[in-house]
């Protein structure tokens, strides 16, 4: 089991996760982040701590594509270790639907 990024952080990009990952598995595009499934332990701890509710255990049926999402840009972008403040209007986008088509990003984060 892994956990993976859903479609809500897109957009919003709260980095609260990022800061209790214990090995550092979480990688930063430009409006998104994911979590490398090779790298995530399964500990399980970054999930209570989205404020979007957008880390899902992979084991959640229907999670296949975002699975291999977060494997992909995991490998393109860069390590993220620290939090950083929201996207500008995170909190009107939580809960949007659609944001993967409407807003999704392949442009690598800054890193940490």
């Amino acid at each position: 089991m892994t956990y993976v990024v859903i479609d809500n952080c897109i957009a919003c990009k709260y980095t609260d996760c990022v800061e209790v990952c214990p090995v550092d598995c979480f990688y930063e595009g430009e409006n998104f982040l994911v979590i490398h499934p090779d790298e995530c332990i399964d500990c399980g701890v970054c999930e209570p701590e989205c404020p979007a509710d957008a880390i899902r255990p992979d084991t959640e049926p229907g999670l296949e594509s975002w699975v291999e999402l977060n494997r992909k840009y995991a490998e393109l972008w860069p390590v993220i270790t620290q939090r950083r403040e929201p996207l500008p209007g995170a909190s009107d986008r939580d809960g949007e639907p659609d944001k993967l088509t409407k807003y999704f990003s392949e442009n690598p984060g800054e890193g940490s």
